[in-house]
Formats: C-alpha cells, structure tokens, sequence
C-alpha cells in the first residue's frame, strides 16, 4: 500500500490509525469531535501523529492526520494547530513516556461511568476485566480540561511501563500500547470491561472477584496471547475495504 502523496511519511501507520478512528465510532466510543488518538513515528518517541482539530472521526482519513513534534514549542502557532487539549496532553505523554507509542482517550460511557464513582478502580470480576489487573493507575486529581499543565501532570502517572491503562476520574479513559493494533484492543476491552462490571453493580448482587493469583495469571496470558491485537484490527480494516471506505486514502 503507498501513499497517494510523497510528503505523507509513515503511511501503514496512518492507515491502521485511520481504521482506528472509523472503528471507535462504530463502538459509539466518541464524542463529538472531541478525544484524541496518537501514535510515535520516530525512535525516542518525540515525533506523532495525531488527528486535525475538530475533525469528527467518522471522516478521518489516513492523510489528515497531523505529524507533530513534542518539543517544537511554536506547534500551536502552525495554520493546522491541533486542538490545545490534543496538544497538551498526549505531547505531554510523548516527552515523557518513550514506551507509549500509541496513546488513545476517549470518553467512552462505560469508561466515564466509571471514572464518575467514588472508587474507580475496575476489579477482576471476568476474563476482559483481568486484561487490567494492576495494569491500570486512577487519577484522583482531575485539574479541568487536559492543557499543558493538566497534560504533564497525567504523563506523570504512565511513567510505569506496566500500566496500559488510566481512568481519568471525573474525565474519561486513556489507553497506552507498542503498536495501534495493541492500544485500540486494549481500548475496545477497556469498554467492554467496565460496561461488563458496571452493568454487575446494577444488580445489586455481590461481585465474584477473581482471586489475586488467577486474575495476575489471566492478565499475563493476555499480554502473551499470541497475534490477538494485530488480528483484530487486521479484520477491522478488511470490513472497511469490503465497504469500499476512504480511511486508507
């Protein structure tokens, strides 16, 4: 697959981005033309790709997307400045996380339902809930809309390799991963995780917590499961070519 022009550097990223974007609206993830997804392109992580402000994601093609540097600090004076929100936060987690190549937030209902409760934390009541068993931190802290200073303050909490995953508390979800095959299935279980726990807590019946050994077990063996993430998205953008969509243009 090429790029339809010479200028659009890192292509094959831009297209499983582009299928990424299409996908979560499919889930009914997004909102509005708000969130944001993010993928490093160079070496120390410095270098993204992100989506162009208030583009809806529905329309997000693989050639709209922004490439933008973390440490050009006149980015937000460019003719196709990204959102300040995009900007502040996910530039703050490409500075300062080198292991978070790909960076997706949404405000998916499930995941703010969660992040709404007193207590975010989503336990290991099943085998997607497992996926996060200590592999995901609770900001406590929510300062406003994520700008600079708001941004640094939550790169802060991915400093851990470990964790793939933050509940933003009064806000909504972020998701890390290597590749976006990686972070998309870890944003699309995240959902299905806590609508799967919230939908439990509607029941008013007690919770059947995993045990600490099987839920950490069950975890691992996600994250050594074999070719998962890449197939799933894989099938993601086979049924966006059968449809004859333009994300890959």
């Amino acid at each position: 697959m090429n790029a339809p022009a010479p200028n659009l550097t890192h292509w094959l990223e831009r297209v499983d981005m582009a299928a990424a974007f299409r996908w979560t609206v499919r889930e009914r993830m997004h909102e509005s033309v708000a969130n944001h997804f993010s993928l490093a392109v160079n070496p120390d992580g410095t270098r993204f790709l992100i989506n162009p402000n208030g583009r809806h994601f529905a329309r997000i093609r693989a050639s709209d997307l922004l490439e933008l540097d973390a440490n050009d600090p006149a980015t937000m004076d460019r003719p196709d400045a990204p959102d300040p929100t995009a900007w502040g936060l996910h530039g703050a987690i490409h500075r300062a996380c080198r292991h978070a190549r790909c960076v997706m937030h949404v405000h998916s209902v499930h995941a703010t339902v969660l992040a709404s409760l007193a207590d975010s934390h989503l336990p290991a009541i099943d085998q997607n809930t497992a996926m996060f068993h200590n592999r995901h931190v609770v900001d406590e802290h929510y300062g406003g809309m994520a700008f600079e200073e708001e941004g640094a303050r939550c790169a802060a909490m991915l400093a851990d390799p470990k964790v793939i995953a933050m509940v933003m508390g009064n806000h909504g979800v972020l998701v890390v991963g290597r590749t976006v095959a990686e972070a998309f299935n870890r944003l699309y279980y995240f959902e299905r995780a806590a609508e799967t726990y919230i939908r439990a807590l509607q029941t008013g019946r007690p919770l059947r917590v995993l045990p600490e050994a099987v839920a950490e077990k069950t975890a691992r063996e996600w994250e050594a499961y074999p070719g998962f993430a890449e197939a799933h998205l894989r099938e993601i953008r086979a049924l966006l070519d059968a449809e004859g969509s333009d994300f890959a243009s």
